[in-house]
């Protein structure tokens, strides 16, 4: 699943758009690749009103998937399995925060015969790649993350999105899953204030017609990251 996504706006349209009280990031820097383990502006409900903050991508990886209890956790950037009593106790308003973006990539099935390489596909709402969020949590955590060669003992913030079956954009490129994607103030409201039988329905595959493939060079996500668990 998605383990690159591109931010190319300010964070004063993202601030417009969400209703945002506070803001932690101070200046977001106008073209942003995000890959796992590193941090990323998110938007989350906190003391009465809303935060734009920078959280590390990838929440904690459940006991089972660990090769380890005392290595460090690189994490789950997708989450797909909202039934796992791992991901409950983060599915609560609480919890729930909305991430930006304005573009998303993945991995083409066949490898190009010249490089051996698999393509990098984008995709973004239309070729002007407007705003949009992916439906996330968030939760503090205590910890080493990072690998073996570099951990980062200590307290960190941490955030991943929730994955669905691919649309009809996706599913030839990638057939496994897609982002849950919000395109509307009206969804960004209901996934932050909802009760989670309601704010669950936004986990959906975004309609053919709302999303497109781009013509950008290739770029290489990071490995090593857990996704769609």
């Amino acid at each position: 699943m998605c383990n690159l996504y591109r931010i190319t706006t300010n964070q004063q349209a993202i601030r417009e758009f969400v209703a945002a009280t506070h803001d932690g990031i101070g200046n977001l820097e106008p073209s942003i690749d995000v890959y796992p383990d590193r941090p990323a502006p998110v938007v989350r409900n906190i003391d009465g009103g809303r935060e734009l903050a920078s959280l590390t991508w990838g929440m904690p990886t459940p006991i089972e998937y660990l090769k380890s209890r005392d290595a460090p956790d690189t994490g789950v950037t997708n989450i797909r399995n909202t039934g796992s009593p791992h991901w409950r106790n983060w599915l609560g308003v609480e919890h729930r925060c909305v991430v930006p973006a304005t573009a998303f990539s993945e991995y083409g099935q066949k490898p190009d015969p010249v490089t051996k390489r698999k393509p990098l596909h984008w995709f973004a709402l239309d070729d002007t790649q407007p705003l949009f969020f992916f439906a996330g949590i968030w939760t503090p955590w205590r910890g080493t993350r990072g690998s073996n060669r570099t951990p980062r003992p200590g307290d960190h913030l941490l955030f991943a999105f929730l994955t669905t079956e691919p649309n009809g954009v996706v599913k030839p490129i990638h057939p496994k899953a897609m982002p849950a994607i919000l395109t509307s103030r009206g969804e960004v409201e209901t996934w932050l204030t909802a009760d989670w039988k309601e704010a669950k329905a936004l986990q959906r595959p975004l309609p053919n017609d709302q999303l497109m493939i781009l013509e950008t060079p290739n770029t290489t996500p990071a490995d090593g990251m857990l996704q769609g668990i």
